[in-house]
């Protein structure tokens, strides 16, 4: 019977009805111990069953939380029929994560994406209902599967209910239901349910302020409530606890240690527990009492009526019996990871047998992907660790693992507990990776270095590490020393392995470029490359993918890049490595942005942004914010702009990650000039100076100079603009990259209103593939063309600028082009915005997979997705971009043509950007 529950009912019925039609629910049930989750669940439950859904269930155990997957086993068991369904990948990564089959870790999303595959198949047979009560005790990694799926449940036949305290899936990424305590007269209407007989309203009025509507405390102290006025207001957990305790002191000496023992069992494993009772001298029905009481059910199980019930009987038992009940629970247990924690529970003190056995309850956990459960059991087992050198190296497994559950700031204290990192290279590499990941980047260049100079062995791949951080932090000068240092330590080795040999090049490489010396620099990463497509062992190797994909940031050739980012992100893709993904999303995002396909571009961001934060990866989320900022501004997109960009650079800011901090820049000042703000505009671009400038940043490639020499010269200050203009020419001319030397030229056109350097930088802009830059070249140029009075002249460059502009969807940029051809006497037709440009980040991404020739299942392994996800979205695609089959697809999404030349523009230079060739993606 309910009380008060109208709106919560109502809520769960709607989530049942969307998963009977075809539409996927999801639901968490958010509140305190004793709310009425539990019974709002199990109606749910009830009303699925009854319309003949299939229901899944399982239910945290506090004591269990430590299992690796031991949740997520419960609830898929009835589906693992149906294992071989899903793509390969997937199905390996489940049946290991559930200790079916033995196999390598695997990245922990693998998992999650596995799961969502089997759900998915499984709702193709009926409707499904996955019901997770108790969720806060289950164990984190089932937990992080089953919520990584119910994101992605779309437009299948499935619903989730997920009942869980406060704290747990709080993200804000699925539907929640705050329960809170029921109304005055929904709660007196329980309380005299409960008591049999009606109350004086004092008393009724009283229990329920005293207990806010809580129905759970209310049905507790329903035979008691005349006295509660008498008692003094504690916690619900609290009160209703001591009500349980009560009655657990009440029972015979038997039963209240039979108790005691199923409390600390927890799992309801009736073998187990008649096997520890005997060896504890307990009866087998010891228990019946317990249930007579209304404490426990028995089948053949045993349940407790409330967790709050278990933990009564488990705190009302001496420690020596409590201790004493794990004992005989590890002898009666076949399971030796419960075993292990069952003996650590009974231990008083450093013992090495049981930390031993937690230690390699810690290695078959992390060897299915469990990193969460791993770093407890190493942790657990190194403080049953007597011995300095054993206890220090399981600390070190705790901290690796918990970064790779995501947990950042717990591996950050298991490291500090090793000990002083100045004093051990190997605590400093660890904690240097973990600053790293979390983007903390000058602390991680710290580390790395004295890590380096402490263990010559390493010394390469830490300094290339001390690299990376430095380009993250925008220091170039302490980059290229690094790197220096990188290649030396290289050199110093009489026989290098090629993983040294490839991370050193890179290094090198990158750090080069950064610092002016474009070509050498270019030269040493295409080497790197090289390196690593010769080797079977660095191909196959998922630790280098981030590295291989970075490389093409820094490559000046367009070809190179995509087809470097496109083979990272389908081998993390193809391996359902989902943490691996971030990072080459956001470099394919930028290679989009900057060439042709804005569209594209915004998809990739959105896709890297939403990975990053559920991987916990800082570094990448900057660049996705920052990044997808500068598309938007483009377009025209004032709020999203502004929002992103300000989420990177109060990220930035914090994290010291000044190389995407000035992406973000760039995008407020390019908002601005879009919009017209000369002002504003400029002070962006005065603030990024002045970050280059502190930085000792000299590449011309992201020198704001060509754009303040154009505010500069709209405000009528052409001397300021020329002083500023002369020093980026002359670094322009020293790296003597096309990409720079076209903004140069651009720049002195508009200064000097020099018609052969606007040529010079079309014919430059053709060896690229950045067509925005091109279009605003041209814009430049006609506007110059339209103030002299040479109107059909300034039409050309006009209408050029304006075709690209449209094509690029820079709806700013293309007014400013269709105002200047107006102002010619030419009325320019407002195009239709493009149809790609209709479909939503998720219906593009799908859309991307797709025509490049996968199947609906292939996509939705790669997008971890589900197949009918895939297809509600292919459908939505098709309707918006007019055609019905996947040619037409591949067609639409095909890049565009390259655009005419321009008057001055050579014909060849055009042709062969047709060809991508050589170009840029600007750092």
């Amino acid at each position: 019977m309910f009380f008060g529950r109208t709106r919560e009912l109502s809520r769960i019925e709607q989530t049942l009805a969307a998963a009977r039609l075809g539409t996927s629910g999801v639901l968490v049930l958010s509140g305190g111990p004793g709310i009425g989750k539990t019974t709002l669940l199990e109606q749910a439950i009830a009303e699925a069953e009854g319309d003949g859904m299939l229901v899944l269930r399982a239910r945290g155990v506090h004591q269990e939380a430590d299992v690796p997957f031991a949740g997520l086993l419960g609830l898929l068991r009835p589906l693992l029929g149906l294992l071989d369904a899903l793509p390969e990948p997937q199905a390996r990564a489940l049946r290991v994560a559930l200790a079916l089959d033995a196999g390598r870790e695997r990245d922990r999303f693998a998992i999650g994406a596995a799961t969502l595959g089997l759900l998915a198949t499984a709702a193709e047979g009926r409707p499904l209902l996955v019901a997770l009560d108790d969720a806060q005790w289950l164990d984190e990694a089932s937990l992080a599967a089953v919520a990584f799926a119910a994101r992605r449940l779309l437009a299948d036949a499935a619903a989730v209910l997920v009942a869980t305290r406060p704290g747990t899936l709080d993200d804000g990424s699925l539907p929640t239901l705050r329960l809170t305590g029921l109304d005055r007269d929904a709660s007196r209407a329980l309380l005299e349910h409960r008591a049999g007989r009606p109350l004086p309203p004092d008393v009724a009025d009283l229990t329920y302020e005293r207990t806010a509507g809580n129905p759970l405390a209310l049905a507790e102290l329903a035979a008691v409530a005349p006295a509660v006025s008498d008692t003094v207001a504690l916690p619900i957990e609290t009160s209703v606890e001591r009500a349980y305790a009560a009655r657990v002191k009440a029972l015979p000496d038997a039963p209240r240690r039979a108790l005691a023992l199923a409390a600390a069992e927890a799992t309801g494993d009736m073998e187990a527990l008649v096997a520890a009772a005997a060896t504890l001298g307990l009866e087998p029905d010891a228990l019946h009492a317990a249930a007579d009481r209304g404490l426990v059910t028995l089948t053949d199980t045993i349940t407790f009526v409330h967790p709050l019930a278990a933990s009564a009987a488990y705190r009302c038992a001496a420690p020596a019996e409590r201790r004493a009940a794990h004992r005989a629970l590890a002898a009666a247990v076949a399971d030796p990871d419960r075993r292990a924690w069952h003996l650590a529970a009974a231990a008083t003190g450093p013992d090495e047998e049981v930390a031993a056995q937690l230690d390699a309850a810690g290695a078959r956990a992390r060897a299915r992907s469990a990193y969460a459960t791993a770093a407890a059991a190493h942790e657990r087992a190194a403080r049953l660790t007597g011995d300095d050198a054993r206890r220090r190296t399981r600390l070190l497994a705790a901290a690796d693992a918990a970064w790779l559950a995501g947990h950042g700031e717990r591996a950050d204290r298991l490291l500090a507990a090793v000990g002083a990192a100045d004093d051990d290279p190997e605590v400093a590499h660890h904690r240097g990776h973990a600053a790293l990941r979390a983007g903390r980047v000058a602390e991680a260049y710290d580390l790395f270095v004295a890590a380096a100079e402490r263990d010559p062995d390493h010394a390469v791949a830490l300094l290339a590490d001390a690299t990376n951080a430095c380009a993250y932090a925008a220091r170039p000068a302490a980059m290229l020393v690094a790197a220096v240092r990188t290649h030396d330590a290289l050199g110093a080795d009489p026989d290098p392995g090629e993983r040294d040999v490839f991370l050193a090049r890179l290094a090198l490489g990158m750090a080069s470029i950064y610092n002016g010396r474009g070509e050498e620099g270019a030269a040493l990463v295409r080497e790197a490359i090289e390196v690593l497509e010769g080797s079977e062992a660095l191909h196959r190797d998922p630790r280098l993918l981030t590295s291989a994909a970075l490389g093409p940031l820094w490559l000046r050739e367009r070809s190179e890049s995509r087809r470097l980012i496109a083979r990272a992100i389908d081998a993390a893709r193809a391996e359902g490595a989902v943490g691996a993904l971030p990072f080459p999303l956001w470099l394919a995002a930028r290679d989009a942005a900057t060439s042709d396909r804005p569209a594209v571009a915004r998809a990739r961001y959105e896709e890297a942004i939403r990975l990053a934060r559920e991987t916990g990866q800082a570094t990448a989320l900057a660049a996705g914010l920052a990044g997808l900022a500068c598309v938007q501004a483009r377009q025209g997109d004032e709020h999203g702009a502004r929002e992103h960009a300000g989420e990177a650079l109060a990220l930035t800011s914090r994290l010291g990650l000044d190389f995407f901090r000035l992406w973000a820049l760039d995008a407020l000042a390019e908002l601005e000039l879009g919009l017209g703000h000369s002002d504003a505009a400029l002070a962006r671009l005065r603030e990024k100076e002045r970050l280059l400038v502190a930085r000792g940043i000299a590449d011309p490639d992201v020198s704001p100079a060509p754009e303040l020499v154009e505010a500069l010269v709209h405000a009528d200050r052409a001397t300021e603009a020329e002083r500023l203009l002369g020093p980026f020419e002359r670094h322009a001319d020293d790296k003597g990259q096309p990409w720079a030397l076209a903004r140069a030229a651009r720049a002195r056109g508009i200064l000097d209103g020099d018609e052969a350097a606007f040529a010079r930088a079309l014919d430059l802009h053709a060896r690229t593939p950045d067509r925005f830059e091109d279009a605003r070249t041209s814009l430049c140029h006609g506007e110059m063309l339209r103030r002299a009075r040479r109107r059909a002249d300034a039409r050309v460059h006009l209408r050029r600028a304006l075709e690209l502009f449209d094509d690029l969807g820079a709806a700013p940029w293309a007014e400013r082009a269709r105002g200047e051809l107006e102002a010619t006497g030419e009325t320019a037709r407002r195009r239709d915005p493009s149809t790609i440009d209709q479909l939503t980040p998720r219906e593009l991404q799908v859309a991307l997979v797709l025509a490049d020739g996968a199947t609906t299942r292939e996509a939705a392994a790669r997008l971890f997705l589900s197949p009918k996800t895939v297809d509600y979205h292919l459908r939505h695609v098709y309707r918006k971009l007019g055609i019905s089959d996947r040619a037409a697809l591949a067609a639409a999404l095909a890049p565009a043509p390259a655009p005419a030349a321009a008057p001055g523009q050579s014909q060849e230079g055009v042709l062969m950007r047709a060809d991508e060739p050589a170009g840029t993606v600007a750092p």
